[in-house]
């Protein structure tokens, strides 16, 4: 064997197996996501950077009705609907959380089906970390990006 076979076998090894229920629910969530993606196509990003997501008829932020400052979602969907429109500094401006998010989001497309062709979480080996870093990457970003926006 190559040396470069014994890799992609220890690779597989210490990546984490599906059985067919976790293909189907990857399969589910890639087509979700893939939802997601072409409703931001639908939406219209709304000019002052916030507030496209009235478009799909739900209220306005509570938060910055209530207190004057934008939650730190606010944006989120802005930046999503720029995005797909490839208006990545607009994307940015609106959240730059939202840039972070829709690129992961678009990253983990391709990843499931892959893992569902592989019938292992490709490059994955414990779930739940992965799951918990992404969590923390995502929050923190999005804290961040909501506490300047606070203080400014």
């Amino acid at each position: 064997m190559t040396t470069l076979q014994n890799s992609q076998d220890d690779l597989a090894i210490r990546e984490f197996p599906i059985g067919k229920w976790g293909q189907l629910l990857l399969a589910i969530w890639s087509l979700m996501l893939i939802a997601g993606f072409a409703m931001a196509i639908y939406l219209t990003p709304d000019p002052s950077g916030s507030g496209t997501h009235q478009q799909l008829g739900l209220p306005p932020c509570t938060m910055k009705v209530l207190t004057g400052y934008p939650c730190p979602s606010c944006g989120m969907t802005t930046s999503f609907s720029n995005f797909v429109r490839g208006n990545l500094i607009a994307a940015f401006i609106a959240n730059p959380a939202g840039v972070l998010l829709a690129t992961i989001c678009m990253l983990i497309i391709p990843w499931c089906w892959v893992s569902i062709a592989r019938r292992r979480l490709w490059f994955i080996e414990h779930p739940d970390r992965a799951f918990l870093y992404l969590m923390i990457l995502i929050c923190s970003s999005s804290m961040l990006q909501w506490a300047v926006r606070v203080v400014n």
